[in-house]
């Protein structure tokens, strides 16, 4: 089957084929079939805005559609940047701006507590809705340290993988992130819908 992934984020959708392709499902971008959408993401909730983004891109397709919102959240920011994290440092700011913007925010900040939060958002051709939610704990580190991954990657330490998300492997990540968690959840309801 034919799933569009309603982002244009290569990350993303390297990480969605690699937990969905046991379904038999084929993830395409929004660009591939020609959609140049972006969604203005006005919802105060990871699901909320994934939801926004998975409708814009229904409206203008017959296909399945994927999509999913993602974002870090830190104890001592108040749960910050959140639902903002794409936009952090602004609306054109490079992973490197965003990650800088966050450390001179916990200079000095005993707490680093983090999570990374990700809600997924499927919706069929016929019209029908289900979502998904996974969540990783960890806390920021006072530098970057590795090469992997992207956006807040190399300051996110994971408690369960001793390291940072840029140090883990594609498979250690996929294993524990909030998106291969929430995807994983997506992959049983659909499982059990046995969707072809």
């Amino acid at each position: 089957m034919k799933v569009i992934a309603a982002t244009k984020n290569k990350g993303k959708i390297r990480e969605m084929h690699e937990i969905l392709s046991p379904l038999d499902i084929e993830i395409v971008s929004q660009q591939e079939i020609g959609i140049d959408v972006d969604a203005e993401e006005t919802g105060d909730t990871f699901e909320k805005n994934a939801l926004i983004k998975a409708r814009a891109v229904a409206m203008l397709c017959d296909y399945p559609i994927l999509a999913d919102d993602s974002g870090i959240c830190v104890e001592a920011l108040g749960g910050a940047p959140g639902v903002r994290s794409a936009r952090y440092a602004g609306d054109n700011a490079t992973d490197s701006d965003k990650i800088n913007k966050l450390l001179s925010e916990l200079d000095g900040a005993e707490n680093r507590n983090a999570k990374f939060v990700t809600s997924v958002a499927f919706i069929f051709p016929n019209g029908r809705e289900i979502t998904a939610f996974g969540e990783v704990k960890g806390s920021i580190t006072h530098e970057p340290k590795g090469e992997n991954g992207f956006g807040y990657d190399p300051v996110f330490y994971s408690d369960e993988l001793g390291k940072t998300f840029a140090e883990s492997s594609d498979e250690e990540k996929n294993s524990v992130s909030h998106r291969g968690r929430a995807l994983k959840s997506l992959y049983e309801k659909l499982k059990l819908m046995e969707v072809k």
